[in-house]
């Protein structure tokens, strides 16, 4: 996520955001597992829509994703970002 958020900033979706990220991730049951240096990428991710987590209400910051998981997220990147249609 830390990886999306950086390409949030490059194409400009992750300006201004300013993320509170306990706030953010406050629904999350496993908020505490997301590494501090990683957390206001997290909320960057949530707070857009590129992250909506786990079925199970979790975030799941130490579980490693699917392909079709990291293309979805990419999809909502590229959409949001308003370099491809939906």
């Amino acid at each position: 996520m830390a990886i999306i958020a950086r390409y949030m900033d490059i194409t400009g979706l992750g300006e201004g955001l300013g993320t509170d990220s306990s706030a953010v991730l406050a629904s999350f049951g496993d908020r505490d597992a997301v590494s501090g240096w990683a957390l206001d990428s997290v909320a960057k991710c949530v707070k857009t829509g590129i992250v909506t987590g786990r079925d199970n209400g979790r975030i799941a910051p130490l579980d490693s994703i699917t392909r079709a998981e990291a293309a979805i997220m990419m999809r909502r990147l590229l959409i949001s970002s308003g370099l491809i249609n939906k």
